[in-house]
C-alpha cells in the first residue's frame, strides 16, 4: 500500500510541477509578469547567447524526444514503476523547460514591431488563442493521461489501466494536431519579434515538424487506423490537401 500511494503523490507532485511551469512559460513567452522574459535586453556576447540558447533547446528536444520513444519506455521501466513512467516523463520535460527560463540569454535586436493598437491586440489575442486551443486540445483528449495523473491514480488503486481506445474528437477531425498548433500560435503571435524570439519560435517549429515524423511513425507501427486518419485529416492547417500531407505521418491526437 506504501508504494501505491507513493506513485500517486509523486504523480501529483509532477503535475504539480508541470503546471506551475506551464503558468511560467506564459510569461516568460509573452514577457509578463515574470522577472525576465524571452525578450529581455541582450547582456553579453552574442555568439555566447545564441550557443547557449540553442544548448537550451536541443536539450529539451533531445529529451522530449527520446523519452517518448516505445524502445526508451521499455527500458526505462525496468528503472521506474510503470505507473510511473508518464509522471516522470512530464517531470523531466518541466525541468527541462525550467532551465530553458532559468539559463535563456536574450539577444537584443527587433525584427518586427506591430505599430498600431489593433494590430498589437490580435497578435496578444493570437497569442491567448494558442494557450487556450493548446489546453482545449488536452482535454478533449485526455488531459489527465497526458500528464501522468491517469497512470498513478490506477497505480494507487493496484488495478490494471485501461487501454486508450482509437477515437477522434471534433477538434481532432479538423487537424490531426491541434496541440501543437496551439503552440505555432504561442510561438509566433506576439507584438515584438526580437531575435531572440525568431530564434526560439525557428527552432521550436522545425522541432514540431520533426517530432510530428517520429510520434506519428510509432502510432501508425501501433494503430493501424492511424494511417486511413492521417490519409483523410490535415496535419496541421484545416482543409489544406492532404495529399501533400499524407507522407507527415497522428499523435495521440486520435487516442483519448
Amino acid at each position: 500500500m506504501t508504494k501505491r500511494i507513493s506513485i500517486l503523490v509523486y504523480g501529483v507532485l509532477c503535475y504539480a510541477v508541470f503546471f506551475a511551469t506551464f503558468l511560467y512559460a506564459i510569461g516568460f513567452i509573452g514577457n509578463f509578469w515574470v522577472p525576465r522574459g524571452i525578450d529581455a535586453p541582450r547582456e553579453g556576447s552574442l555568439l555566447s547567447a545564441v550557443a547557449i540558447d540553442l544548448g537550451l533547446l536541443l536539450l529539451f528536444a533531445v529529451q522530449h524526444s527520446v523519452m517518448a520513444r516505445p524502445a526508451f519506455k521499455r527500458a526505462w521501466t525496468k528503472v521506474v514503476p510503470a505507473e510511473a513512467e508518464r509522471s516522470t516523463y512530464v517531470l523531466f520535460s518541466s525541468l527541462a523547460l525550467i532551465a530553458l527560463f532559468a539559463w535563456w540569454q536574450p539577444l537584443g535586436g527587433v525584427v518586427w514591431q506591430a505599430q498600431s493598437q489593433v494590430a498589437q491586440y490580435l497578435l496578444l489575442g493570437a497569442y491567448a488563442f494558442g494557450w487556450g486551443l493548446l489546453l482545449l486540445s488536452t482535454f478533449i483528449i485526455n488531459h489527465f493521461d497526458l500528464f501522468g495523473l491517469r497512470q498513478s491514480w490506477y497505480g494507487f488503486r493496484g488495478e490494471p489501466m485501461p487501454p486508450l481506445t482509437f477515437r477522434t474528437p471534433w477538434l481532432y477531425r479538423q487537424v490531426r494536431h491541434p496541440i501543437y498548433v496551439g503552440w505555432l500560435f504561442i510561438f509566433w503571435s506576439t507584438p515584438t519579434m526580437t531575435v531572440g524570439h525568431l530564434v526560439f519560435a525557428v527552432a521550436t517549429t522545425a522541432y514540431i515538424l520533426i517530432a510530428v515524423q517520429l510520434e506519428e511513425r510509432d502510432l501508425i507501427d501501433a494503430h493501424p487506423e492511424y494511417a486511413e486518419y492521417r490519409r483523410r485529416v490535415p496535419m496541421l492547417v484545416p482543409g489544406l490537401g492532404n495529399r501533400a500531407l499524407a507522407d507527415a505521418p497522428v499523435k495521440p491526437a486520435a487516442v483519448g
